[in-house]
């Protein structure tokens, strides 16, 4: 089965505002590059820093744009139940919606029967099973194993986003629940999340190298394993690059402006690059994205 890659899509702004025309133009170069879909309003589209609206309009441009040619899964996630569920009942409204995801409530350390009824509410009110995020770096939850097992239990669950190093907890759920869409979320170790059973990734620096991530993939079902090492080798060298300014969010839509969609800054307080910073991420990274 041809492994899933969808971009976890980047927001641009103009004058602090959604950039409409980048926005659309990132998404037709994604699609003519062969993505399989589009994640909407994750960590990588700056979602936790908006308002509501904006969230809001961001889908509504997306799906207008992709016109059901691809799928599309909304991150609807929050710190409280209830605009999470506002924001899915927008999203399941918006034609071309295909699925919704949620990171887990953060900040408050919500025990692990908070977060099983966040879900679990979430589910039920929409209608529609979820795809949990999982991404214990950030959120500071881990989704377990035992987790994941209740949300099928009760049907809770439509897939699951894994952004974590945790490859053994990764295993264990896909040999536990074989069905079950897993989608590898750490683009510098994607070859490691397919040796473990992933279905597939949703990664933010495919919105511009999704092309070596395909080809990845390609490779890998093939079992042609040393050219698919080359090409990860390929873009982890331009990850560190983007680890190398200080601000990864800024660094990744300077890789957009590179490629011809202007993608402006990302929102306060993260902070701009400079130009010492974009001449650097430019010696090292141009090359890199035209093989």
């Amino acid at each position: 089965m041809k492994k899933a890659i969808i971009p976890a899509l980047l927001t641009p702004f103009k004058n602090r505002k959604i950039d409409e025309d980048a926005l659309r133009a990132l998404v037709e170069y994604s699609i003519r590059k062969g993505v399989s879909g589009f994640y909407v309003c994750g960590s990588t589209g700056e979602a936790f820093m908006l308002r509501a609206d904006d969230r809001k309009h961001i889908v509504e441009i997306v799906a207008d744009q992709v016109k059901k040619r691809v799928d599309i899964i909304v991150q609807i996630g929050s710190i409280g139940t209830d605009l999470a569920v506002d924001l899915g009942r927008h999203a399941l409204g918006v034609e071309g919606v295909s699925g919704l995801s949620s990171i887990p409530p953060y900040y408050y350390k919500f025990t692990g029967e908070e977060i099983l009824h966040y879900y679990l509410d979430l589910a039920e009110e929409l209608g529609t099973p979820m795809i949990p995020y999982n991404f214990p770096r950030l959120s500071g939850v881990t989704l377990t194993p035992d987790f994941i097992s209740k949300l099928i239990e009760e049907k809770a669950i439509a897939g699951l986003k894994f952004t974590s190093e945790n490859f053994y907890d990764l295993e264990k759920i896909k040999l536990s629940y074989p069905d079950l869409t897993v989608y590898n979320g750490l683009d510098e170790m994607y070859i490691s999340g397919l040796a473990m059973g992933a279905d597939g990734a949703i990664g933010s620096t495919f919105n511009f190298m999704a092309d070596k991530f395909i080809r990845i993939s390609d490779f890998f079902e093939e079992g042609r394993i040393e050219e698919a090492r080359r090409l990860q080798s390929e873009a982890n060298q331009v990850i560190e690059a983007l680890f190398g300014v200080r601000c990864f969010m800024a660094a990744q839509k300077y890789m957009l402006d590179l490629i011809g969609i202007p993608f402006g800054d990302p929102q306060r307080p993260f902070m701009p690059l400079n130009g010492e910073e974009k001449s650097f991420l430019k010696k090292r990274c141009e090359s890199l994205l035209a093989r």
